[in-house]
């Protein structure tokens, strides 16, 4: 059903999660039919920036299976790393089947709720994995924040193309309540930039070694993660860290 010419009842005027705010991001799939299908469902809800990482060119069949969403599969960004396709995202939320160390973790409810917090200015990127390996630690060290979808305990985690739908029916369909008041974070590069920075000065004054490297990494991006950061956390935490370092 083509429903392009009617309105979206799912998004008043004055929504907080308007879709033109969220940037769909796959991150290296491999079955034509996901990417086609993950393109309908954005068709569906109304959401239109879809981004893939993949280092090779859509495979033909991707177009054919996005039925009415051509178009929007052909504007799509295939860029070659995750850090450019998040870049300029304030805040990102990874789908995952299971919880990991490297990111706090939500019910996918939550994860709405959480996104209402955000200012209108703030784009969010909705991040989704391989379908076979989900994604890896490294990849969610490019979120904020991770959430599950519910399901049966027994069964295998959702297809790559129906958690995109479930994640962007429940934004669509959810209830407008009014965010509190919230600032700007930075872009999710600068956020990568300040971690860097600060782990770099944690391995100089010897608190980072051989041996808990990954560990450290992993927390470091969790805590901060969550925090999104903004310019005034930034100023803060850098200072904190080179007067530290210096001593």
């Amino acid at each position: 059903m083509n429903g392009a010419d009617r309105p979206n009842p799912g998004f008043p005027a004055e929504a907080a999660l308007r879709p033109e705010r969220f940037a769909v991001i796959l991150a290296r799939p491999e079955r034509a039919e996901n990417i086609g299908m993950a393109a309908r469902a954005m068709k569906n809800t109304g959401f239109l920036d879809l981004r893939i990482v993949r280092r090779r060119p859509l495979p033909e069949l991707a177009a054919k299976a996005a039925v009415h969403a051509g178009e929007l599969l052909a504007r799509a960004a295939v860029v070659s790393s995750l850090d450019e396709a998040v870049a300029d995202c304030g805040v990102v939320y990874a789908a995952t089947a299971k919880p990991r160390a490297a990111v706090g973790l939500l019910t996918l409810e939550d994860a709405v709720a959480s996104m209402r917090t955000f200012p209108a200015a703030t784009r969010i990127g909705l991040l989704f994995g391989n379908e076979r390996t989900g994604l890896t630690a490294e990849e969610l060290r490019r979120a904020n924040f991770s959430f599950t979808i519910p399901q049966a305990q027994r069964q295998p985690s959702y297809n790559l193309a129906a958690a995109v739908l479930l994640t962007l029916y429940a934004i669509f369909t959810s209830k407008e309540t009014a965010p509190p008041p919230r600032e700007n974070p930075l872009s999710r590069r600068e956020q990568d930039e300040v971690i860097a920075l600060i782990l770099g000065k944690l391995e100089t004054v010897g608190f980072i070694h051989g041996g808990n490297r990954e560990h450290v990494a992993d927390r470091m991006h969790d805590l901060l993660g969550r925090l999104t950061m903004t310019p005034k956390d930034r100023r803060l935490l850098l200072a904190l860290f080179t007067k530290g370092a210096a001593g």
